[in-house]
Order: structure tokens, then sequence, then C-alpha cells
């Protein structure tokens, strides 16, 4: 039996202890993307990029451990908008982070690699420690969230997602989760939710922290009970814990979906005011270079419609130039406008004087730090709030898993194995897990 082998055996058989006596491998198998390919999709439009040609799974070295660092053997991980985007080399390649990392130290030279491991979530268990490190040991089951900081700098000392070296594991910095081994800072890992199976607990890590700063932190929109909070994508890997926080919250969700399929989700969850956009067809834009106004008034008078009147407080936005134009008129007087993404266009375009002479405020929210991150693994752990798994696929077949969520051709995450061969596995709570299953399975089999 291979070195690796014999360490999933270890964990498969609860025999937790003897990992840290089992032999870090060698090397492991990791989905990457090449550097020699980066303009292998020049010319083709976006949605013509095929995940599937870009990530390999290949037969890489394990990284040298530094201080403060941690080798985790992954048993599941989970696709997230930023691995389509290293897939498809938008906007720039994800190389250009590796390199700019890779100046900044010895040790993150490492990371300039002509290969690429990506992934930013993980479930798993520690291998090995660094120098440094004490809050965790060879044998701790654990998740992984994505923020790398090095935190050497004083702005990262109030709330590490402003330090200077701040960037997102597998996706600035090499080694992600979408592989067998992983390399992590040990202030990235949280303890696993024990009533989760290993792709359960895997899949929340990047979103469902990313929505609780956005929405629920201070830094954030800083919600509260009553608040009408607009959320687009609201069935989707980022929205559908929107709305989840919303509800857990006392707040109002109006939840914005793209099919009669993702409304039942949303209801599933405990949403009762939706908008179907599809159905409404709301165009908001004319043409390429000019939005309609009225079809924003359309929409907020929709929305009016299902609250008794009321404005959102708080627009929880992330599609970007498609929706922006519409989310700053819609949002009431005084009202917040939270962005963290662009998943439809980085340059916005929106009319001014519905934000400055409504004195609404525009806040740009991006991950989250330690902190707000520990808080949204505990929720999870505590059964209020859940993963919003849909479908698993292996590792070799992550290609296709990036080019379902590439084509919105999903529902809340995407999971994928790495080192567990089954789904199902790595339950310890089966009395808690047994109490929410229904909200746990919610975005499966839709």
């Amino acid at each position: 039996m291979s070195q690796l082998g014999e360490i999933q055996q270890a964990i498969l058989n609860d025999d937790l202890g003897a990992v840290a006596s089992l032999d870090v491998p060698e090397t492991y198998r990791g989905v990457t993307v090449h550097k020699d390919e980066a303009d292998m999709f020049e010319g083709l439009e976006s949605r013509d990029k095929d995940p599937r040609k870009s990530l390999h799974v290949d037969e890489v070295p394990v990284p040298e451990l530094g201080p403060g660092e941690a080798l985790v053997a992954v048993m599941a991980s989970a696709i997230n908008y930023n691995t389509v985007w290293t897939s498809i080399f938008e906007p720039v390649s994800t190389f250009k982070f590796l390199e700019r990392y890779g100046r900044l130290s010895p040790l993150s030279k490492r990371h300039d690699l002509p290969y690429h491991v990506v992934g930013s979530d993980l479930s798993g268990v520690v291998l090995r420690t660094g120098p440094g490190v004490h809050n965790w040991k060879p044998g701790d089951e654990v998740v992984a969230h994505c923020l790398n900081v090095e935190l050497e700098g004083p702005d990262g000392h109030n709330d590490t997602m402003l330090d200077s070296e701040q960037r997102i594991w597998g996706f600035e910095t090499n080694f992600g989760g979408l592989a067998e081994i992983a390399l992590v800072k040990s202030n990235q890992l949280m303890p696993k939710p024990d009533h989760l199976t290993w792709e359960e607990a895997a899949s929340p890590g990047l979103v469902n922290s990313t929505a609780y700063r956005q929405l629920v932190s201070r830094n954030g929109a800083d919600m509260k009970q009553g608040d009408v909070v607009l959320i687009w994508g609201a069935s989707g890997g980022l929205g559908s814990y929107a709305t989840q926080y919303a509800l857990n919250g006392g707040a109002i969700p109006v939840c914005v979906v793209s099919s009669p399929e993702k409304a039942e989700i949303c209801r599933k969850l405990g949403a009762e005011l939706i908008i179907d956009r599809n159905a409404e067809g709301y165009k908001f834009w004319k043409d390429e270079n000019n939005q309609d106004p009225k079809e924003w008034q359309r929409f907020g008078k929709k929305i009016r419609e299902l609250t008794g009147g009321e404005d959102p407080d708080i627009v929880f936005e992330h599609p970007g130039r498609e929706t922006f134009g519409a989310s700053v008129y819609a949002a009431r007087k005084g009202g917040t406008i939270v962005t963290c993404a662009s998943t439809s266009g980085y340059m916005h375009q929106y009319d001014n004087r519905y934000l400055w002479m409504n004195l609404k405020r525009i806040v740009g929210s991006h991950f989250a730090n330690y902190r707000e991150s520990w808080e949204a693994n505990r929720l999870i752990a505590k059964g209020l709030i859940h993963p919003t798994l849909s479908k698993t696929y292996a590792l070799e077949d992550t290609g296709q898993a990036a080019l379902d969520v590439h084509r919105n051709a999903h529902q809340g995450k995407v999971g994928v194995l790495a080192l567990a061969p089954e789904e199902g596995l790595g339950v310890r709570n089966h009395e808690l897990r047994e109490k929410h299953i229904d909200g746990i399975n919610a975005f499966r089999n839709v």
C-alpha cells in the first residue's frame, strides 16, 4: 500500500492517532492549470471557454512545510467561481498572482511554479504542522477557510482582510484544496462540523464566510432584525447562504432566482418572497451600452408588491454589471448595496442620482477575516446554517464540475471527493445530523 493509501486507510478506520506516525508521501495528485496553456482560450468568448480542457489532474511534489503552516490530507473539496476564473484564465492568468507572491520571500518562492494546484475549500485531517503551530496537531479533523495573510504589516491587525499581503488561498496562492494534500497557514484551520460528511463539510467554507461578512458583519451590511434584504441568485452558491443568514437573523429576504426550480429551493429554506427574473422578463439593458430605467422601476414595483410597500434596506450584490444599476435604484433611501463579486462583468454602471440624492451607500466586501470565518463555521457546526451541497464529483471529473458552475447548470455548491472514496463518510454526531437532515439535504436531488 502506498504512503498516501496508508494515510487514507487510517482516516477511514478512525485511527487518527496513527496519522502522526505515518510518512508523508513525496507526491500527491492535484487539480492544476498549466502556465504554458494560459493563452489556450485566446479569442474565445468567456462562455465558450471549457474548464475540462484546462484543468488537469497531475502528480505533483508535496511542498516544503514552513513556519506557521500545516499539511492537510484532503478528504473533499468544492468548486467556487474563482476556480472557474482560474480555469478560463480570466480576468487575468493566476500565474501573475503566483509570480508576485513568489517575489515576496524565499519561502513564498515555493508558490511560483509552472503549474497551479487550485481550490479554495477543503475538509480533511492535519498531517503535519510547521514550527510555531500549537493549536493544531496531526490527526485533527479540520476545514479550512481561504484567507492567506502574512500579517507583518500594520494594516491587517485591525482587520486581516486589509493586510497588504492578503491573498485567497488556492486562487492567489498555490497548493490549493482540489487535491489529495494541501498546504495552508495554521490560521486557516477550523474544526470540522462533526455532524457533516466530508463533502458537506468542505462545501461551505468560502461562500459561507463571504456571505457572513457581506451581510452580517459590521464590516459588511451589518444586517439587523426586520431588514428587507434583496438577494440576487438566492439559490446559488453564495446567495443560498445569504438567504439562510437573513432568515436566521430575523430579516426578510426577497429572493431573486432564474427558474421555478430555484424558487422552490428558496421556499425549502423558508423564504416566502421570491422573484423569478426570467418569468418576469426583466431586461435591465437596452443594448451593450445603455440600461433601461423603466425596467429598474418595474423591478422596484415588484419588490414593493411583495414587501407591502417597502424597499430593500440591503441589496446583496454579486452579479455585477448586469444587475448593479437596478440594485442601486432598488435600495431604500439610506440603504446599503453590498457587493463582493461581478460574475456578469466588472465594469458597473448606475445612475448616481439615486445614490447621492437618496443617501445610499455602496460597500465593498471581500471574503472574511479569521474571526468572521470562525463564527460562520460555528453556526454550521451548531446546525443553525446548513451546507448547500447539491452534487459531488470525483477528483478526476473536476473539469466537468467547474463547467457546471461556469454555465450556471448547478444549484448551491458542487463538491469534489479527494481521498474520501465515496460520499457519506466522516459523520461523528449522528444525533445532530438526524435533527437537521432536511436542511442538510435541501439542495440534493433538485
